[in-house]
C-alpha cells in the first residue's frame, strides 16, 4: 500500500473517532439538554443555539484558516482543532450555560482549522487519478462515526423517556475517550511525499505569508465558478444542519411514534450513518469509473434521493415536531420504519453531494486547495448556522420547503460548473490533437483533463 494512501487511511481513522464523539453529540444535544433542564432549572442552554454558535464561529474563522495553515501546516492545524472537540465533549460533564456557549465558540474556531487542514492534507496525498477514490474512502470512514456513536446511544437510551444523570455521564465519558483516541491517530499522520509542484506551491505559500493567503482566499471566492459552487455549498450546509440536529430530535419529539420515541433518536443517526458510509464506499470503490462520466450524475442522483426523502418526512412527521414533545400527527400515522428509511436516504444523498464536492475542489483547485476548502467550509457553515437559528422558530413544512428550493438551485449550479469544465477540456483536447504549427507545443495538461472526462 502506497504511503499517500496510508496517510488517507490514518486521516480517516482520526476523523472517524473524533467525529464519533462530536456528531453523536450533535445528534442528541437537543434531547440531552432538554433532560438537563428538567433536572436543573438553573441551566438554560439550548441545543439549537449551541449548534448555531458553532457553525457561525466556524464560518467566520474559515477566513483566517488559510493564514493559520501557512504557520502550522495541515497536520498542526488538525491537531489544534481536534483538541477543541475534546474540550467541547468534556464540558457536558459539568453542565453550565456559560460553559456550553464558550465551548461552542471554541469548537467553531477549532473546526475551521481541522477541516481546512483536512482538505489541504487530503489534496497533498492525492492526484488527478486518486482524488475521487481518496475522497470517497475518507468520507466513508468519517461517516462510520454516525453509525458507531448513535448505535451506542440507541442502546443506552433504550426504554428511557427521560435521560437521567447517570446515563448522560456514561455517554459523555465514553465519547470523551473516543475523541481522545482520534487525536492519537491524527498524531500518527506523516508528511506527504511531495512532487515538484507540491514543493513549489508550499514555498509560494510561505513566501506569501498569512495576509497574502487571506487575500488569495478572497480573490478565489470572487471567481465565477466558486460563486456558482457556493450555491451547492449552501445547500449542503442547510441539509447538514437539518439531518444532524433537527430531524432525529424531531422523531424523538413525535410521541405518536410510541413509547420508544426517544430511543429512535439514536437509531435515526445509525441509519443516517449507514447511508453516508454506503455512499462514500460506493463512490470511493468506483471513483475511477464514475469520474469518467463526470460528477454531475452522482449529484443529480443525490438531489432526487433528497427530494424523495423530504416528501416522505413531510407526510410522516407533524409540523411542530422540531419544537418539542407533541402528540400531533401529519398526513399519515407516524411510522418509525418510514422515519428510518428517510434517515438512510438523507445520509446517502448527503454522501452523493459531499464526495463530489471534495472531488471537484481537490481536482479543479489542486494548486490552491487550502483556500478552496476554507471557502467551502465558510459557505457551508454559514448556511448551517442560519438553519439552526431558524430551526427553533420555523415549522417542519417551512424547513423542508427551504431545503427543496436550495437543493434545486445548488444542484443546477454544480452541474453548470461541471458541464462548463467538461466543455473546455474537450475543446482543448481537440485543439491539442490538431496539426501543430512549427515550434508549437501540445497542451498536455488540457489533453489530460479532457481524457479525465472522456
Amino acid at each position: 500500500m502506497e504511503r499517500k494512501f496510508i496517510n488517507v487511511i490514518l486521516l480517516g481513522f482520526g476523523f472517524m473517532f473524533v467525529f464519533t464523539a462530536f456528531q453523536t453529540m450533535g445528534n442528541i444535544e437537543k434531547t440531552i439538554l432538554d433532560s438537563i433542564k428538567q433536572d436543573d432549572p438553573s441551566f438554560t442552554g439550548d441545543g439549537y443555539t449551541s449548534l448555531a454558535i458553532i457553525y457561525a464561529t466556524l464560518a467566520i474563522c474559515n477566513w483566517m484558516a488559510p493564514s493559520v495553515i501557512t504557520i502550522t501546516g495541515p497536520r498542526g492545524a488538525m491537531l489544534i482543532g481536534a483538541v477543541t472537540y475534546l474540550f467541547f465533549i468534556v464540558t457536558f460533564l459539568f453542565p453550565r450555560t456559560w460553559l456550553l456557549y464558550l465551548a461552542s465558540v471554541m469548537i467553531g474556531a477549532g473546526a475551521a482549522a481541522i477541516w481546512t487542514g483536512q482538505g489541504n492534507y487530503l489534496t497533498l496525498n492525492s492526484d488527478g487519478e486518486t482524488i475521487s477514490r481518496n475522497s470517497g474512502v475518507f468520507w466513508a470512514m468519517l461517516q462510520c462515526s454516525l453509525f458507531f456513536g448513535n448505535l451506542f446511544v440507541f442502546i443506552k437510551f433504550q426504554g428511557k423517556s427521560h435521560i437521567d444523570l447517570h446515563t448522560r455521564n456514561v455517554v459523555f465519558g465514553v465519547l470523551t475517550g473516543v475523541c481522545a483516541l482520534g487525536i492519537v491517530f491524527l498524531m500518527l499522520l506523516r508528511p506527504a511525499r511531495r512532487n515538484i509542484d507540491d514543493v513549489k506551491n508550499e514555498m509560494t505559500m510561505k513566501e506569501e505569508g498569512p495576509m497574502e493567503a487571506f487575500r488569495g482566499a478572497i480573490r478565489l471566492f470572487c471567481t465565477g465558478d466558486m460563486m456558482l459552487l457556493s450555491a451547492a455549498f449552501i445547500y449542503t450546509g442547510v441539509e447538514l444542519s437539518f439531518f444532524s440536529g433537527v430531524y432525529s430530535p424531531s422523531i424523538g419529539f413525535t410521541l405518536a411514534m410510541g413509547e420508544n420515541a426517544k430511543q429512535l433518536v439514536g437509531l435515526s443517526g445509525v441509519f443516517i450513518g449507514l447511508g453516508e458510509v454506503l455512499g462514500g464506499a460506493l463512490f470511493g470503490i468506483l471513483g475511477s469509473k464514475t469520474t469518467r462520466w463526470g460528477r454531475d450524475p452522482i449529484v443529480i442522483m443525490g438531489y432526487l434521493i433528497h427530494m424523495t426523502s423530504f416528501f416522505l418526512i413531510f407526510i410522516n412527521l407533524p409540523n411542530l415536531a422540531p419544537f418539542g414533545d407533541t402528540t400531533d400527527t401529519s398526513y399519515i400515522t407516524p411510522s418509525p420504519y418510514l422515519a428510518m428509511l428517510c434517515s438512510f436516504l438523507l445520509g446517502f444523498g448527503d454522501a452523493c453531494y459531499n464526495t463530489q464536492i471534495y472531488s471537484i475542489l481537490g481536482g479543479k483547485y489542486a494548486d490552491n486547495s487550502t483556500s478552496a476548502f476554507a471557502l467551502f467550509k465558510f459557505t457551508q457553515s454559514l448556511a448551517a448556522a442560519a438553519c439552526f437559528f431558524y430551526s427553533s422558530r420555523a415549522p417542519l413544512s417551512v424547513q423542508l420547503g427551504v431545503l427543496a428550493v436550495l437543493g434545486t438551485a445548488g444542484t443546477a449550479a454544480f452541474c453548470r460548473v461541471e458541464w462548463a469544465a467538461r466543455s473546455v477540456a474537450r475543446a482543448a483536447a481537440r485543439a491539442a490533437l490538431a496539426p501543430l504549427a512549427p515550434g508549437e507545443k501540445p497542451a498536455s495538461r488540457d489533453v489530460e483533463d479532457a481524457l479525465h472526462y472522456d
